[in-house]
């Protein structure tokens, strides 16, 4: 049954002019917050660039639930799937294990929610995400697109701290990246 919906869109591709893309063990999403791009990399070369929207929170990295800034560091995506909010959703694995460290040096987190993160990443299991670290930050789409929304999405850094794109540029990463792709947030 797979291997005839795979032919179909196969050939569906092909009709329409599209080339296939399989996700790849080799690709790596680098999220440049100072240029606000998101870069699809593969063995070192760039696939495809998309302009990305950040979190309203200013340029500083997320440190806690509710201060609506995008987290810096590495990461990897950790669900995928649709949303009737955002129209795709891929999820990454905040907090990783230096948010958490950080966390519990300030007093953020308690030594049990840090071990909780630590067993999380050990076991490669999403880490809780019901700390005072916050949580459900992944990278999607703008949900209906409107006109209003399009024009406030190119100009201005809208979310709570997750990195959006228009719907259709998330649909094509999706077919870029799996569970378990690197995904690296920079300055």
């Amino acid at each position: 049954m797979i291997k005839v919906i795979l032919t179909t869109l196969l050939i569906l591709n092909a009709m329409i002019g599209l080339s296939p893309v399989l996700a790849s063990e080799n690709i790596e999403l680098i999220i440049d917050r100072s240029e606000h791009k998101l870069i699809v990399k593969k063995d070192g070369s760039t696939l495809r660039t998309f302009k990305v929207a950040l979190g309203s929170g200013g340029r500083k990295a997320k440190l806690q639930q509710g201060d609506h800034k995008t987290p810096k560091g590495s990461y990897q995506i950790s669900k995928i799937r649709d949303s009737s909010r955002f129209h795709m959703f891929l999820q990454i694995n905040y907090p990783n294990m230096k948010d958490a460290g950080r966390a519990l040096k300030n007093h953020v987190i308690t030594r049990k929610q840090y071990q909780d993160i630590l067993d999380a990443h050990s076991y490669g299991r999403l880490p809780p995400q019901n700390t005072a670290l916050g949580g459900s930050i992944g990278i999607h789409g703008i949900g209906h697109e409107t006109k209003d929304k399009i024009e406030i999405h190119q100009i201005a850094d809208w979310t709570q701290g997750c990195i959006a794109l228009r719907n259709d540029e998330v649909e094509e990463l999706s077919r870029f990246i799996h569970v378990g792709t690197t995904v690296s947030i920079i300055d």
